[in-house]
């Protein structure tokens, strides 16, 4: 019998294992941006076309190839960067697997040139699928340059299972910008379609951060420096008021390189604890330096995940420090026993010595006299005491006459009295008073009074709304009912472009990233149908001057981020599912929230506008809205 066992070609062998390295084009600009950095360049470009699709291209100007090593580095398993198993727990590099070039040969028309700084010719290669088409000298500048074209040519299969060009391109702008983070000692630029995206000379770790975000994240950023014999802590916090709905702007790198990791994730948010809204994910950028023998990088084919030896200690430094530098810098509250906040005096006013008042008191005035009496009690003021002025007026006839006006008496004050018998109380006649008999019915509330009680909606722990109805009662969730009616408005005006716009009297700016600019630029259009009027946008903020009459001012930049954070996976394509994606994010931003109280009035509004809808019964994220209880179950409920 024949064996059944045997070894597969190097082509098939090096598909395979493209579908590991491999997955979209992100990962080749990711494998060839970490070969630039290993070779020691100090300038690299990024040129990709189609988001990836068509073109992939590296330049750099490292240390180069000679014509040996440039033939080697496709083959399965060569690489330069270790020698012995050993070596792969003392990695101070970031490619060591040897399978990255030979992976992405096997799947592209690859392009190669390269040449050392002492040679005077470099070497020129082209490979299409794993086959070595052409080799030959040519005259190169230092450095080493690959140009990955036609990604998955011959597999259609995984190439059907691209996105579209924006999510693709928002996964190679995040492994370009983890890349840059990492390295902010190297100058990168990014050319996308002829266009320039990014150009980062060289600088330190802040203008790094600042140069990818925006030009308003300075602002936001709180320095964290802690040196340990376990671990080396650096970078940058962003302050609490500044925290995002999504975890876009989250970033740990260890040993320059970006891993992932849910436990250090979970101490920098307990270093926020208290700090932070419901909901909310605080920005970050932390770099971590560990020896290289006390971690694992090689337990991921993607090699973002790593082991650390000793996590317990890690989790309690980061959090530490962390929280030491928002409380140095004032961003958390501080207590101190020591003195009295209260006894401080103000900065405006430490240097500032007390004023004499100028204003003059008349200490004889008195407001209960006219002015002629005032004259005369200032005279007899000037000429002797006040009180023999008070004891010459009661001589006269007033015992306060010296103070107020004299009343004269009413005249002829007894005629009032006539006709009442004093001694005899019951002569009082009592015809002028007629009392008005009240009419007994036989309930407490009349028709109406009753139609309305029937009618009363409640509100149960600011959360549910209940309604009677005739069979029983209607208990509706407040949050997921508004959340219907926002979306089925927001749908209505996106269809038939009949949406109205309030005008703001100042225009709002806005900045955002260069990732979410792009976004928020495809959905433009769709956001001016829902009532947005966008003045004007440039490379890292947008100015809006009119905005959707439900929508307040406040609420602007929280519409927006939500509906970023939903689409961070990519825009629908289609005109229908894009306009769905907006309403539906529109109105969880917006709805009414579980535990905001609500008048009877809103109630009422509430309840009518669910059952006014089109499909009141599930909420625009298939959850129920409502639901009903008849008079027989309560029934038995009590028959227990």
């Amino acid at each position: 019998m024949s064996s059944i066992i045997q070894l597969l070609p190097d082509h098939v062998a090096n598909q395979i294992a493209a579908g590991e390295v491999v997955q979209r084009p992100a990962s080749v600009v990711k494998e060839l941006l970490e070969n630039a950095v290993d070779a020691k360049a100090t300038d690299i470009k990024l040129i990709i076309k189609d988001a990836g699709k068509s073109l992939v291209q590296v330049i750099d100007n490292g240390v180069g190839m000679n014509v040996t090593d440039a033939r080697l580095c496709f083959a399965r398993h060569a690489t330069s960067k270790i020698r012995q198993a050993e070596d792969l727990f003392s990695l101070g590099t970031k490619g060591f697997r040897g399978e990255a070039l030979a992976s992405i040969a096997a799947i592209a028309h690859m392009e190669m040139k390269t040449k050392q700084d002492q040679d005077e010719l470099g070497t020129h290669i082209i490979i299409e699928g794993s086959k070595f088409i052409s080799q030959e000298v040519a005259v190169l500048p230092k450095g080493t340059s690959f140009a990955v074209k036609n990604l998955f040519f011959n597999i259609p299969a995984r190439r059907n299972f691209l996105k579209s060009d924006t999510v693709e391109f928002r996964h190679v702008m995040d492994e370009f910008q983890r890349v840059a983070l990492a390295h902010p000692n190297i100058h990168f630029t990014f050319y996308h379609n002829g266009s320039e995206m990014y150009n980062l000379p060289a600088a330190g770790y802040r203008q790094r951060i600042v140069g990818i975000m925006s030009g308003k994240t300075n602002e936001k950023l709180v320095p964290v420096n802690e040196d340990t014999e376990i671990i080396n802590v650096q970078g940058f916090v962003c302050k609490p008021e500044f925290a995002k709905k999504n975890r876009g702007e989250q970033f740990f790198f260890v040993n320059d390189r970006f891993i992932k990791s849910g436990y250090l994730h979970h101490a920098v948010m307990a270093a926020y604890d208290g700090l932070l809204k419901d909901g909310s994910q605080p920005s970050y950028f932390l770099f971590l330096q560990v020896p290289p023998n006390t971690i694992d990088i090689n337990i991921h084919p993607t090699k973002t995940e790593i082991k650390f030896d000793d996590e317990q200690a890690l989790y309690a430094i980061l959090r530490a420090s962390i929280k030491h530098s928002l409380g140095q810098f004032n961003v958390s509250p501080v207590l101190d026993f020591d003195r009295d906040a209260n006894l401080d005096t103000p900065y405006h006013y430490k240097d500032l010595e007390a004023e004499v008042p100028t204003i003059q008191v008349d200490g004889t005035f008195n407001p209960f006299t006219d002015d002629k009496t005032n004259q005369h009690y200032s005279k007899a003021s000037s000429g002797g005491s006040s009180y023999s002025s008070v004891s010459s007026g009661a001589s006269s006839g007033s015992s306060y006459s010296g103070y107020s006006k004299r009343v004269e008496p009413t005249a002829s004050w007894e005629s009032l009295y006539v006709g009442l018998d004093v001694e005899n109380p019951e002569s009082i006649e009592s015809s002028p008073f007629t009392f008005e008999n009240e009419e007994v019915t036989s309930s407490l509330f009349n028709d109406d009074e009753v139609e309305q009680a029937v009618q009363k909606t409640y509100q149960i722990h600011k959360k549910y709304i209940v309604s009677p109805i005739k069979s029983g009662m209607v208990i509706v969730d407040q949050q997921r009912a508004h959340q219907r009616i926002l979306y089925e408005q927001f749908l209505l005006n996106m269809t038939v472009n009949q949406a109205s716009s309030q005008q703001l009297l100042f225009p709002l700016d806005l900045f955002y990233s260069s990732s979410e600019m792009k976004l928020i630029e495809e959905l433009k259009p769709s956001l001016e149908t829902t009532g947005f009027v966008f003045d004007e946008s440039k490379n890292d903020h947008v100015v809006i001057s009119g905005i959707p009459v439900n929508i307040t001012e406040s609420e602007v930049s929280l519409v927006i981020e939500q509906l970023l954070s939903d689409l961070q996976d990519g825009i629908p394509a289609s005109s229908y599912s894009q306009n769905d994606t907006i309403a539906k994010s529109m109105a969880k931003s917006l709805a009414v929230k579980t535990g905001s109280y609500l008048t009877e009035k809103e109630q009422d509004n509430l309840v009518n506008g669910l059952f006014a809808c089109k499909d009141p019964n599930i909420s625009p994220f298939q959850k129920p809205t409502f639901i009903t209880m008849r008079v027989e179950d309560i029934d038995k409920k009590f028959a227990l």
